[in-house]
């Protein structure tokens, strides 16, 4: 796995998935992501407690398919698995990997905002919401669920802020020094803060909690939390 040197050096542009990062991505989401790891395998169990021959599972923001790949290595049913991206260099990525594990998993390129949601039963966000420009999110999510069956599910995790201003600042700085233990110089910290301004625009954990509700959703939980970083778990 390539190591994540993308901000050592000085950028010029605004964060995207573009070749420099698809080609890092994985190790990058190890590093930047506080237990990245353990959070993917807490929504692969809770997939895999109600799996059936034919399920449908749709990762959004699928990247170099990860999530994909760890759950079809772990799943005893034949569910049909779907990454959708908008992003053809990690699509390329995710394809070579499916490939060379034999992993019958759908790739798409497409954008989530069009994308035509029809009898899904359980849709994935991991850190993929937050991208969307909050004027598009309701939508979005209301898109999700006019189209998972009506037993369907809908699991994201987020980058979250907080309404006390404080407490958010030192969220942030202890998401920092995380980084910082994960290997990142405050050189790098700073240059990817810089360059997601404005790209990646976090919500609070009520404001998600209402975006839900207002998209039709009631059944709404966290089920992991740790500073700002959020998941939850939604059923139709």
């Amino acid at each position: 796995m390539e190591k994540d040197k993308v901000f050592a050096k000085k950028i010029n542009k605004k964060f995207e998935f573009d070749d420099a990062v698809a080609s890092v991505f994985d190790d990058m989401l190890s590093r930047s992501v506080p237990f990245y790891s353990e959070v993917q395998k807490l929504i692969i169990s809770l997939i895999l407690a109600e799996q059936a021959d034919d399920k449908k599972v749709l990762d959004l923001g699928s990247s170099t398919a990860k999530f994909l790949l760890d759950l079809h290595s772990k799943m005893e049913t034949k569910m049909q698995l779907k990454g959708l991206d908008n992003s053809q260099a990690m699509l390329d990525r995710a394809g070579q990997k499916c490939q060379a594990f034999g992993a019958d998993i759908v790739l798409e390129l497409a954008d989530m905002i069009t994308y035509n949601y029809e009898n899904e039963d359980v849709i994935v966000a991991n850190y993929t919401l937050q991208f969307i420009r909050p004027i598009q999110r309701l939508e979005l999510v209301k898109k999700i669920y006019n189209g998972l069956n009506d037993d369907g599910v809908f699991i994201f995790s987020e980058k979250v802020v907080f309404e006390d201003k404080k407490l958010d600042k030192e969220m942030i700085d202890i998401y920092y020094e995380y980084k910082k233990e994960q290997g990142y110089s405050e050189y790098e910290i700073s240059q990817k803060r810089e360059a997601l301004e404005n790209v990646l625009i976090p919500f609070t954990i009520k404001e998600n909690i209402q975006m839900c509700k207002d998209a039709g959703f009631q059944n709404i939980d966290t089920v992991f939390q740790w500073a700002n970083s959020v998941t939850f778990v939604i059923k139709k």
